[in-house]
């Protein structure tokens, strides 16, 4: 019977997993459709390179994206394996599908290239960011920075820097305007954010590290105050050599005042550090 239960919660995070994505590439699609693609926006990536063959020789958008990434997933299969992802493909592939929907039925939102490149770009990165979060992917830049990262050696970011900036700088001599490429980069920076915030999480905690001769003193204090948990980590001070309990604990945002006034109020001299965590799984926080 156990099996059984495993394989059926195996099966309904599958299902989950497919629907996100099929939600996540459609809002892609939607950015690219309502907003990027009428404004001349080529934001890098295969979906950047189909609009300015769209523009250069009326080749259908999602055409393009779909010639472009199936070499590039064969070629991902081939030298990463099989285990590559059925979930990539499936991105992929949709992609293709949902751009040339949606383009026959739906009008532009606006023309304004500005508003273009803001909206396209929050749509966009919501959307990645969706299938990201559901294991997904919808190809194109992660494809090829995968593939120039492998042979080359340069990182990821440093990849998809690469391949952004060919595509950006292809878009700028096809359409003749600085003016697009700029806007093009203002798309890249609030999709990056966006899929920044999907996949990490939008609610911002404080994670905390306390060093205080006093650690005891504030540890009670936190418990009974703020009744957040704290945990003692052993330390020791390589200049003094002396050992020291170091406090680490994860507040929200509006606790972090009420958490440093009360260390201050124990121990003036102690040592703090306060850093944001993105997200925050387990007890008082998201199951």
């Amino acid at each position: 019977m156990a099996w059984l239960k495993e394989k059926r919660s195996f099966l309904k995070r599958e299902i989950v997993d497919y629907v996100g994505i099929f939600i996540g590439v459609n809002l892609t699609a939607l950015g690219l459709v309502w907003f990027l693609i009428p404004n001349k926006i080529a934001a890098g990536g295969v979906s950047g390179l189909a609009t300015v063959l769209y523009y250069l020789w009326g080749w259908p958008v999602g055409l393009v994206i779909l010639l472009v990434n199936i070499p590039l997933f064969l070629a991902c299969l081939l030298v990463f394996g099989p285990g590559f992802g059925m979930k990539t493909f499936f991105g992929t592939v949709l992609l293709a599908a949902v751009v040339e929907y949606w383009g026959q039925i739906v009008q532009p939102l606006t023309l304004d290239p500005l508003l273009g490149s803001l909206w396209g770009g929050v749509l966009a990165g919501v959307g990645v960011g969706v299938a990201l979060r559901h294991r997904g992917t919808t190809g194109g830049t992660d494809l090829a920075a995968k593939l120039l990262s492998h042979f080359t050696g340069l990182s990821m970011g440093q990849a998809i820097l690469l391949v952004d900036g060919l595509v950006i700088g292809l878009a700028g001599i096809v359409f003749q305007s600085v003016e697009l490429m700029l806007y093009a980069l203002i798309s890249i920076v609030v999709s990056g954010k966006l899929i920044d915030g999907v996949v990490e999480g939008f609610n911002y905690s404080k994670g905390v590290y306390i060093i205080s001769e006093h650690s005891d003193r504030i540890a009670q204090r936190i418990l009974a105050e703020l009744d957040r948990g704290v945990t003692g980590l052993a330390g020791r001070g390589i200049y003094s050599d002396q050992a020291r309990e170091i406090l680490l604990c994860v507040v929200g945002r509006a606790e972090e005042i009420r958490l440093k006034r009360l260390v201050k109020e124990e121990d003036p001299k102690a040592f703090v550090i306060i850093t944001d965590v993105h997200e925050v799984l387990g007890e008082g926080f998201k199951e």
